[in-house]
């Protein structure tokens, strides 16, 4: 069945075939053509006069030359390397679709070369890792694609993607990069907010103006002068999961690495942020 959306010649071909105990009776030819579309191009056929095909040879110019189209626009293989992931979609069904557009790609690729491709449209968390197996089948690379993705969900695979918007964030500035630095790290689990501690006897020295996002609204101070998530950003610089950096670098370039080896993936930020206000 054609929908519209397939290769027109191909579809010709096909049905020619189907029919070919009919012989050269044209007209029964014709007669079953509307059997064998669906969709747009079936409203297609059913939209023209078909009195106006006096063969089947005209009829068969007139829908190659409606659907010529399909073939004239084949991916290539710029466009199947940067064909990402809908949020809508699971990785099963991105990769199906996926596969599906590579398959049209000219001249065919080859399987380890379409592999290397689909590994190369992943985001970085997923292209570090699938980088190592791009060599085997395509269903191999699709079940390690779902268990990094499961990894990321339940924290036991780091999301880099989410680290370089941190990054990112903290390299461009703001009006409270500390709150700012706190949000980005809490997104990352690097720290968690504190309960409230309800103090008695406090209404004289507490300001109620003034909440700490880090103490869960707790008022009396504000994250910029919270002591307890300065002694935590502290302990994350002496363990060098933050670490200064010269504010000249690119951070587009190369702005968080991978370090092999179960090393420490790092977020930076600029080298003029003091962690004691």
């Amino acid at each position: 069945m054609f929908d519209g959306t397939g290769d027109p010649k191909v579809h010709l071909r096909t049905y020619c075939d189907k029919l070919v105990g009919v012989g050269k009776d044209e007209k029964i030819c014709m007669k079953h053509f509307m059997r064998s579309l669906k969709g747009d191009a079936l409203s297609w056929y059913i939209s023209q006069d078909p009195k106006k095909w006096s063969n089947w040879v005209r009829m068969a110019f007139d829908f190659m030359d409606r659907f010529r189209f399909n073939t004239e626009n084949v991916p290539d293989v710029f466009y199947i390397q940067n064909l990402k992931k809908k949020p809508t979609e699971t990785f099963r069904e991105y990769a199906t679709r996926w596969r599906s557009k590579a398959a049209k790609v000219r001249p065919d690729l080859e399987e380890e070369q379409m592999n290397r491709f689909f590994v190369r449209a992943q985001d970085p968390q997923y292209y570090e890792r699938l980088m190592l197996i791009e060599g085997q089948k395509f269903s191999h690379i699709i079940k390690l694609q779902e268990r990094i993705e499961e990894g990321i969900k339940s924290g036991m695979v780091t999301n880099f993607k989410a680290l370089q918007s941190t990054n990112k964030a903290l390299q461009s500035g703001g009006t409270s990069k500390k709150r700012d630095l706190y949000e980005r790290l809490k997104s990352t689990s690097y720290v968690t907010p504190i309960p409230t501690i309800n103090l008695e006897n406090s209404s004289q020295w507490v300001n109620p103006n003034k909440t700490c996002v880090y103490h869960s609204s707790m008022k009396g101070h504000t994250i910029d002068e919270c002591h307890s998530l300065k002694d935590k950003i502290q302990a994350l610089i002496d363990n060098k999961i933050i670490v200064a950096k010269e504010p000249t670098p690119n951070v587009c370039n190369n702005p968080l690495l991978d370090h092999k080896g179960g090393g420490v993936h790092m977020i930076e930020i600029q080298d003029d942020w003091d962690p004691k206000g």
